[in-house]
């Protein structure tokens, strides 16, 4: 049964959880993410996510379909930019690939691979975050190039600043208590493969695995928002650990003050997106996540979807909140129950 949520005002925002057994209070001092994460956060800019997306969404990668050369070229363009932040592979070296064969695709799609990086926690390292997008998109056809700029470059260069700042911070010696897996999936598109693959043969157990925040569109303002186009769609929250659900709005309540909108976290929402992205392989195994999602619009799964539509200041607070998140929960002194 869902819990209720209560949003009371006193002398601060207190988040209230009534369940059968205990009332759980979140306020400003529960939150322990503060001036040091506003710091790094700063990083994470329009015109850096910008920079990353014209050349993840350029007719060079022809659309990253699973398996072809465009997709193995955005790949290597991720393995390179984690190389230039001295952030390291979990499989140790120079291997930032999790190899995929083709029997664990499908029978038509070549071998492919999840693109792994890794920070390691400085206290709990054996507990890890995973932040995942999908950097693979449905390619091209004849002439017509699929850039997939929102679906899911986005998501793409959101990880990779989320990352970026992360490192920035351990250079300092502020790095993250728990370890954080930046997962960048294949396959996506076609059926949830990279991360069914990473959840079956996972890097890390995943018993150990603290929660999943998944990026899949965070780029656009779709027609219900386009009065306020600072909001984000979030799924499944609540679907696992009450905990995460009211971190995850006391974050947003501190930092980023964006609209969170639930209208697709409904059980009999017809478009079933909790079902329909890389999140629900962790979900499926028992492990919290959400899902960020700017709703779909009428560029999706088309050549229309280029980097020229994204609207990049939206696009950087989006982002910033799921930093902001992962911070919190890779910091916190105990790991989010899982209560659902």
């Amino acid at each position: 049964m869902k819990k209720l949520l209560f949003i009371c005002l006193s002398l601060s925002f207190i988040f209230c959880s009534n369940s059968d057994s205990l009332t759980e209070y979140y306020n400003a001092s529960d939150i322990i993410t503060g001036e040091i994460a506003i710091e790094y956060s700063k990083t994470i800019t329009p015109e850096d996510l910008k920079t990353h997306l014209y050349i993840i969404a350029s007719d060079e990668f022809e659309g990253r379909d699973t398996g072809e050369p465009g997709q193995k070229l955005a790949a290597e363009y991720l393995k390179d930019f984690y190389k230039s932040q001295n952030i390291a592979s979990p499989l140790g070296g120079d291997d930032y690939f999790q190899d995929i064969s083709t029997e664990h695709l499908r029978p038509n799609l070549k071998p492919s691979e999840n693109v792994v990086a890794f920070i390691e926690g400085s206290e709990k390292p054996d507990e890890i975050i995973v932040i995942s997008a999908h950097f693979d998109h449905v390619g091209q056809t004849g002439e017509e190039i699929f850039n997939g700029a929102d679906d899911d470059g986005s998501g793409t260069v959101a990880i990779m600043k989320i990352a970026q700042a992360f490192q920035n911070a351990a250079k300092n010696g502020n790095g993250p208590k728990r370890s954080i897996l930046f997962l960048h999936v294949t396959g996506e598109e076609k059926g949830l493969l990279g991360s069914a693959y990473y959840v079956k043969y996972p890097i890390f157990p995943l018993k150990n695995t603290v929660a999943n925040l998944n990026i899949d569109m965070i780029g656009r303002v779709d027609d219900a928002h386009t009065n306020n186009p600072d909001f984000v769609y979030l799924i499944g929250s609540d679907k696992l650990s009450t905990e995460l659900h009211e971190i995850s709005e006391a974050i947003n309540t501190k930092f980023t003050n964006l609209t969170l909108d639930y209208t697709y976290n409904d059980d009999n929402d017809p478009n079933r997106f909790y079902y329909r992205s890389d999140h629900y392989n962790f979900a499926k195994n028992n492990i919290p996540i959400i899902f960020y999602f700017n709703g779909t619009h009428e560029d999706y799964h088309r050549p229309s979807d280029t980097p020229d539509k994204i609207n990049y200041e939206v696009l950087a607070k989006r982002t910033q909140l799921v930093f902001f998140t992962a911070w919190e929960l890779a910091n916190r002194n105990e790991r989010i129950v899982v209560d659902k």
